[in-house]
């Protein structure tokens, strides 16, 4: 694949050395073509079912399935009985049928007999209380009987399936940390102690770390250190040592993924591997940078956010999982046909969104696109939970949908999309795993901080503005975006700080917002005023000295509850933006800080902040450095990115759009492209162009160069290059690489 410009540094080059990729094959001639399926539990069902699952999954274009991730009991019934033979019936039956298999290792749940047997494997919480079985991941991870077990079922699993034809690929585990991620057991407790020895070499160096002179907590070896078991309803944890017990737990997670991996790749090494990532911005409770170094492809399960914000989450949890992916192609293992039984409110999808999601990821990197689950369950906990074939079976719309899906993937495939890198952004907004275990510390200044909320709200905020911004691991190499933002990235180590001073000096662009660089890598608050990492350089570089933070709620009756802004001198872009959360008291202490926008009014001279800089720009060597003061509504972001940022369109090749309003049925013509999502896809001879509807409205989409692969809610005019494209509605279209 030739380079997309500015795209691939970011992208091949971590600060990490990591797995080679490598890509499970289908059972097609030359085992290429998009992956479509998902979750099988036939084991669910009498054997009689079965034909009638393949010839169906025959019908809608199923080509793979993930096998056997609950089925632990149903291999190994009793300690001393081991039962394979209905699952080589299964695999044999799809396998001929041309349906390759994703095996699981089973070990997402173990048999109650094992349980009974050894309780000790259980985890608990932080009360003492053991986590019964009886759900999923009731297991400890650093249990060695447990890790006994388990293996010993990955390997029975490898040297039964390793030289299968019809298993491509191995599924390890199932979505780690669901219900162990916090394990306060004695087994963690002393695997936390080994950990902390290993990372710290000496008990002062732990003691400094976290700071154990505060409350009277040195310890004098490491067989005190404790894990934050429960202390009392209204005590609060030790923030350096909590975000120690996190960095621990998510360490032992991984450790225990890689021993069953390499069990099982010991025995058969020349299959992928991969395990299901849980990144949505409500969930990302793994450091998967990490994580993304051990897997041979990445995977993630993400099921939608109701709600006008639908799309666009999906495509910021798109976002970061393509940079986890360093372009390459990777797995939608799980997502959901419609609605789900797991929420408060269970919404099932609107017209057109469950073939919309499904594109919309693959317009943002994925190669596979698969369901939990195949047929939904007739009893259990999730017996409601929507499936590829619902319980009114096959002659509903739902399957229907499916079955269009398939069809629309395979027209995809043909015309070349799998393999094709997603073009990267000139910005990057930039995720830590570490910042967002941070803001949900209860020792912060406010507990309504969420790091990934906000990286959340930054991107609505580009797209809202006709773009669209990468989001990139702060580990990672970003040094080749032209923009950097850092969204409430609470934790910056020196090293970072450094790295970001840099940047702007060799001519980057860097925008820091309101909580960012307060805290070093042990928790430790950076001192000589805020923001202060690096020792005082994020200062230097904003050119600000924060004295105070101002927290607004509406807890605090009669007093206000929000602060308005106010443009400096020539500049109105941001007059009336509100700020409803969090303000920093600052002074400029820089000779070329721009003073964009101030607190002002009543409500900001309450709090003395009246004429205070809410919003600076200053010039650093050769780039320049923003700071926003406040926090900020995606309205208010919105309008910051297109009059601060200046944002360029996304390609050279940008169409007309008339988008169309929900007041009226005719065609209204807008200046940018805020009501299409576009992306692009490229491979060596051809690039593809994905234009996806944002809103309710249609969009007419002008000037459109290429030939259309996919019209999905979509029609083509008489002008060969004139679109309309509904509501949820997806064009793809395809023209040469003009590289070539």
């Amino acid at each position: 694949m030739k380079p997309w410009p500015h795209c691939q540094s970011p992208r091949e080059e971590t600060v990490r050395a990591r797995r080679d990729f490598a890509w499970p094959k289908l059972l097609t001639a030359d085992g290429r073509g998009i992956a479509f399926g998902g979750d099988y539990n036939p084991d669910q069902w009498p054997e009689d079912v079965w034909d009638d699952d393949i010839r169906l999954m025959t019908q809608a274009g199923v080509n793979t399935v993930a096998l056997a991730i609950f089925s632990w009991d149903r291999l190994q019934p009793t300690e001393d009985h081991w039962d394979f033979g209905w699952l080589d019936r299964i695999i044999d039956k799809l396998g001929k049928a041309g349906i390759a298999v994703d095996l699981a290792s089973a070990t997402a749940t173990a048999p109650l007999w094992l349980y009974e047997n050894h309780p000790e494997v259980l985890p608990r919480d932080k009360y003492g209380h053991p986590v019964n079985a009886g759900s999923r991941q009731s297991w400890s991870p650093t249990s060695p009987v447990f890790k006994e077990y388990a293996l010993t079922l990955c390997r029975k699993l490898a040297e039964r399936y390793g030289a299968n034809p019809y298993v491509t690929a191995w599924h390890m585990g199932n979505e780690y940390g669901w219900n162990n991620r916090d394990d306060y057991s004695d087994n963690a407790l002393e695997a936390f102690r080994a950990w902390c020895r290993r990372k710290y070499g000496t008990i002062d160096a732990l003691n400094q770390a976290w700071g154990t002179t505060f409350w009277g907590q040195e310890m004098t070896g490491f067989d005190e250190a404790f894990i934050p078991r429960f202390m009392g309803a209204d005590s609060m944890v030790n923030p350096g040592q909590k975000l120690d017990f996190e960095r621990f737990g998510n360490d032992m997670l991984l450790d225990f993924y890689k021993t069953e991996r390499d069990a099982i790749a010991e025995i058969c090494p020349d299959r992928p591997f991969t395990t299901n990532f849980m990144i949505s911005t409500d969930q990302c409770c793994m450091d998967y940078a990490a994580w993304a170094e051990e897997v041979d492809f990445v995977s993630n399960d993400h099921y939608f956010h109701e709600g006008e914000s639908h799309l666009d989450e999906l495509a910021c949890s798109d976002a970061l999982v393509d940079s986890l992916a360093l372009g390459k192609p990777w797995y939608v293992m799980e997502h959901s046909t419609s609605a789900v039984q797991w929420k408060p409110l269970n919404t099932r999808k609107c017209k057109g969104e469950t073939v919309r999601d499904s594109l919309a990821h693959v317009a943002m990197g994925a190669d596979a696109i698969n369901f939990f689950q195949w047929r939904a369950s007739a009893f259990g906990a999730e017996a409601f939970h929507s499936a590829m074939v619902p319980h009114a079976g096959e002659d509903t719309k739902l399957f229907r949908q499916v079955c269009e899906l398939g069809a629309t993937l395979r027209a995809l495939a043909d015309a070349g999309v799998q393999g094709s890198g997603l073009a990267a952004s000139d910005t990057a907004i930039l995720f830590s795993a570490e910042s967002e275990w941070a803001t949900r510390s209860e020792t912060l200044p406010s507990m309504k901080l969420s790091h990934w909320h906000d990286v959340r709200d930054w991107y609505r905020a580009f797209l809202n503005a006709g773009a669209r911004a990468d989001i990139v691991p702060l580990a990672y190499d970003w040094s080749s975006y032209k923009t950097i933002v850092l969204p409430t990235v609470l934790i910056l180590s020196d090293a970072d700080t450094r790295r970001l001073a840099g940047f702007v000096q060799a001519g980057g662009r860097v925008v820091v917002d309101y909580a960012t660089g307060l805290l070093d890598e042990r928790f430790h608050t950076w001192l000589g005023g805020y923001p202060g990492a690096g020792d005082g350089l994020l200062r230097s570089m904003l050119g600000v000295r924060g004295e105070e933070f101002n927290i607004l709620g509406a807890g605090a009756e009669g007093e206000p509850n929000e602060i308005r802004l106010t443009g400096t001198g020539d500049s109105s872009t941001m007059d009336g933006a509100v700020t409803r959360l969090w303000q920093n008291d600052v002074t400029v202490a820089g000779p070329h800080v721009q003073v964009l926008a101030t607190y002002a009014g009543e409500e900001a001279d309450e709090w003395e902040l009246d004429g205070t800089a809410a919003l600076t720009r200053n010039a650093y060597g050769a780039g320049e450095a923003y700071f926003l003061g406040c926090d900020l509504g995606v309205s208010d972001l919105t309008r910051f990115v297109s009059g601060w940022l200046a944002v360029q369109p996304q390609s050279s090749r940008q169409p007309q759009v008339n988008s169309q309003s929900q007041s009226s049925r005719q065609p209204q013509v807008v200046g940018a492209t805020p009501d299409v999502l576009h992306t692009v896809r490229q491979s060596d001879d051809a690039i593809f162009d994905f234009y996806l509807t944002r809103g309710r409205s249609d969009v007419e989409l002008r000037g459109i160069a290429g030939e259309p692969i996919v019209l999905f809610r979509a029609e083509r005019g008489s002008d060969g290059g004139a679109y309309t494209v509904h509501r949820n509605g997806v064009l793809v279209v395809k023209r040469p690489n003009p590289s070539l």
